[in-house]
Order: structure tokens, then sequence, then C-alpha cells
């Protein structure tokens, strides 16, 4: 099973909400760690102006290049769930290392502003599925823009797609994310 996020783009008014309930839930001062973030997409121009909003966070790759590119394999996907996760204490951090930021197209490895900083990530809230509960992100929104899942019940559930504005696809990588994109025709009603 492969556990991943669903993001409806119709829905997402870039209210920030996920962003700040993830950096509350896992205790992530202030700065620039966010494992969550929001993007804005705009196009067109007056008076059709199109607006869609688009979530980055760590995508649970099916094949994942941070843990190849990681040297102590401080990063691991697991066989139950294919949540990917670190291991901080494992982890050479930034300035010894940071390989993993780099081969990552999406930007998830994130490292705060300390000479000793570890590599930290969207874990899709691995301990709160352990209770039966969902990512707090995805509980958190309040237009119910977002899902998590498996993989497949969420493309049953939602019908859903890879692709969407804004976001590239690397298909080789599986990124474990589906969407119901916005159209120029929701953005004008």
């Amino acid at each position: 099973m492969q556990l991943g996020f669903y993001s409806d783009q119709s829905c997402c008014t870039g209210c920030l909400t996920c962003c700040v309930a993830c950096k509350d839930w896992h205790n992530i001062p202030p700065g620039p760690v966010q494992w969550i973030r929001i993007s804005c997409i705009e196009k067109g121009k007056f008076p059709s102006p199109f607006i869609a909003c688009l979530i980055h966070c760590c995508f649970h790759c099916l094949h994942p290049l941070c843990i190849q590119a990681c040297p102590v394999q401080a990063i691991e996907k697991r066989s139950d769930n294919g949540i990917v996760v670190v291991d901080q204490e494992a982890c050479l951090g930034k300035h010894a290392c940071g390989l993993c930021k780099d081969a990552c197209p999406y930007g998830s490895p994130q490292f705060e502003n300390r000479e000793e900083a570890k590599m930290q990530k969207c874990d899709l809230c691995a301990e709160r599925w352990l209770e039966g509960k969902k990512p707090v992100c995805v509980e958190a929104c309040p237009m119910r823009a977002m899902d998590a899942g498996p993989l497949e019940e969420l493309q049953v559930k939602y019908a859903c797609q890879k692709k969407t504005f804004g976001f590239t696809c690397f298909g080789e990588l599986g990124p474990s994310i589906m969407f119901k994109p916005k159209t120029m025709d929701e953005n004008t009603a």
C-alpha cells in the first residue's frame, strides 16, 4: 500500500491553514522550515484572470531521489505504507552533506538556519495514522480541499489525476499526489 495526498485546486483558497496546523502540530519553530507550502499560480488578465493554489510538501515518491542521494542511509521508505521518513540522528546535516535537498525536485528536504541543522520534512503525520487519524493538514483544511489515504482509494473516490497547473510530475519518481485541477471556467464563474 502507498499512502499519499489528494488536493482539490477548485476548492483551495490559499488560506495557509494547512501550513499553520502543520507547524503547530510538529512544533516547527518560526523560520524557513515549512513541511507544507502553498503557491499561487496566476494566469490571464483582467477581466478574466486565472488563480489557482498548489500544495508543496513531501510527496512520498515511489522511487525517491532523496534516498538514493543520502550517503548514510538516513532516509528510508516504509514498506507497509510508503511513507518516506528521515532518521535525524543518522543525518549528517546541512553543512556536512545536504545531498537530499539537492536531489529532490519538489523541495521537500529542509534545514533550519543553524550550523548543526539536520534534514526534516513532511512525514505524512505517520504517528497520526497509527491512531486512525489523517494528517493534521488534511483535518485542518476549512475548505476540505485536501485528503490523504491509499492512492488507489483516492483515485476511486475522486477520479483524480497527476496533472494540474503549476505541478511538474516527474513520472519516474512516482510522486504520491493526486489532483482535481482547477479549470479556467471555475475561476470566472
